[in-house]
């Protein structure tokens, strides 16, 4: 928990770019959705609308005047976001304005996210993008005044952002950029996730090139490289990562089916150990799924809190509606489901075929489907 006194800038853990902060009930609640949908964001918000969660969801609670919390916040995030009344942030931010140079970009919500408002550094901070790809993010209205505000190629540090994906490598993405802005050849391979990203209503710039395939980028031999994929990726392909970026959406779905009683560690030991095995990237998973009666199944909530993963539970008649290929007696016999991990993967993926069929380890079974986009 962070202390704040007058006239000491606070010790902070920055983890994400960007930092949201909250300092009402309702603004704690929504924040607490916002950085569900928004992945980029380190959470804030007063202690006395703490939930009893935030450790495992690496939420930082502080207890004083946020005003006394924003230089800390300035000195080491690229954004703040604010659900915060305009009025009372501008306030607070114009004693520490060093220059447009300088300054974080600033971001205002309002307390119900009907709007997000783009506040300061525009342009030059990124406040403009940053505020188109949050409200999309949140289903807000951005609200931009700057009269130039005309984008027409890709933010390579919010790329996807919208729809909850993450990067590899924070290091790469000033580099990356710097081709894209400078019209340089920057190959696009996509191998999964949302395929809808791009954001104007104007046609790609001609330096952004889409690629079938690393293969095919590759022998292009582009000057960088935005590769979307949930897969670890091959020792050949890492040339394209000398000045690339990997973007991980959320298109894994596993289904799990556990003993009653097992432990967060085993489960959380089986699950990293098979995603390596099938070569897959933990930042991908966006859910575990698995039968009704493992609702209140501890070990599986603590891993989906710790990751922040949607739990998602399905009925026996859910489950025996899908097709398997490994329909077993006995589970059906004690659960009312010719099986749980396998159907529930496919199921919440929407999909007909498995990355993995279902495989026991201890008192784990596990299944994994990639989501139909």
């Amino acid at each position: 928990m962070i202390s704040l006194q007058e006239g000491v800038i606070p010790e902070i853990v920055k983890r994400k770019p960007y930092a949201l902060v909250a300092i009402t009930k309702h603004g704690v609640m929504h924040a607490r959705s916002y950085a569900e949908k928004f992945p980029y964001v380190d959470l804030y918000y007063m202690k006395k609308f703490a939930k009893g969660d935030e450790q495992q969801r690496t939420i930082q609670l502080f207890d004083g005047t946020v005003r006394l919390l924003l230089p800390a916040l300035f000195q080491q995030y690229k954004a703040v976001i604010c659900i915060i009344s305009l009025g009372a942030v501008v306030r607070m931010i114009a004693p520490i304005l060093v220059d447009k140079k300088k300054d974080p970009a600033v971001l205002v919500i309002d307390d119900k996210g009907q709007f997000v408002i783009s506040v300061l550094s525009g342009h030059i901070g990124g406040a403009n993008a940053l505020t188109h790809e949050f409200a999309e993010a949140i289903g807000a209205t951005p609200v931009i005044t700057t009269a130039s505000d005309v984008q027409k190629t890709i933010p390579v540090d919010l790329f996807g952002a919208k729809f909850g994906w993450v990067w590899d490598a924070e290091e790469r993405l000033t580099p990356v950029s710097a081709s894209v802005v400078n019209e340089e050849h920057v190959a696009i391979v996509q191998e999964t996730g949302e395929s809808n990203w791009w954001m104007h209503n104007t046609p790609m710039p001609q330096n952004l090139r889409l690629y079938s395939s690393t293969t095919a980028a590759l022998e292009a031999k582009p000057h960088a490289t935005l590769l979307i994929t949930d897969r670890l990726i091959e020792k050949h392909e890492e040339v394209l990562l000398e000045n690339g970026v990997i973007y991980r959406p959320k298109s894994i779905v596993l289904g799990i089916g556990c003993n009653r009683g097992t432990t967060l560690e085993e489960i959380e030991q089986v699950v990293t150990d098979t995603l390596f095995e099938v070569n897959l990237s933990i930042k991908s998973v966006k859910a575990v799924a698995t039968i009704d009666l493992k609702k209140d199944e501890q070990g599986l909530l603590a891993l989906t809190t710790k990751y922040n993963w949607t739990f998602q539970t399905y009925t026996p008649t859910e489950l025996n509606e899908m097709s398997l290929k490994n329909p077993s007696d006995t589970v059906f016999k004690y659960t009312g489901a010719y099986g749980v991990s396998e159907p529930a993967a496919l199921r919440y993926a929407g999909a007909t075929q498995l990355i993995l069929e279902k495989k026991k380890s201890g008192n784990v079974t596990i299944s994994i489907a990639r989501i139909v986009f």
